[in-house]
């Protein structure tokens, strides 16, 4: 028999992962799930999969797979989403939220609006992410006809960042 598991499809800054509240809807494999559904023309689609859960330490935790079924430790813009899931589904009425990750415990800050009634709506989440670890590798890397020295800098998960002298010399929809 086939499990009914509810989810929503949120993005944030383009990064749009799918949300299963495993409070209401426990997920057996997780990293099944992310590859199956994740993928564009056989499944849902997205960037990964993200699941929003309890926690002794926080108020809400969460697990994020990638489309590859590969856990994250973090993702600010999936913890903003989680920040407007867990208030608009009225799952706690608090505007400061602490969210349990593999990268420790992350503060949500939450903006609301009235609606019509008592209850509010979520405009705007930011969360605070720590202070970056500027790794003390430089990588470099080719783009197109170009080399560029890259930072690795964790704010929880690794990123790349490249800096340049002029960024509207740089066409980031080719490089990027």
């Amino acid at each position: 028999m086939a499990t009914t598991i509810k989810f929503t499809k949120m993005q944030g800054t383009g990064n749009d992962y799918i949300y299963v509240n495993t409070l209401s809807s426990p997920l057996q494999d997780p990293i099944k799930a992310a590859r199956k559904w994740s993928a564009y023309h056989t499944g849902i689609g997205a960037d990964g999969l993200v699941l929003i859960g309890a926690s002794e330490k926080a108020d809400f935790s969460m697990r994020i797979f990638n489309a590859d079924g590969s856990e994250a430790m973090m993702c600010g813009n999936a913890s903003r989403c989680i920040g407007k899931y867990v208030y608009d589904k009225r799952l706690t009425n608090k505007k400061n939220i602490t969210l349990e990750t593999l990268s420790g415990i992350k503060e949500l800050q939450l903006t609301t609006r009235k609606l019509s009634g008592s209850h509010e709506e979520v405009t705007e989440v930011t969360v605070d992410m720590g202070c970056p670890v500027i790794g003390e590798t430089a990588l470099e890397i080719e783009a197109g006809d170009y080399f560029y020295t890259g930072t690795v800098i964790s704010m929880g998960n690794l990123h790349l960042v490249i800096f340049v002298e002029d960024i509207t010399n740089i066409n980031l929809p080719v490089i990027g």
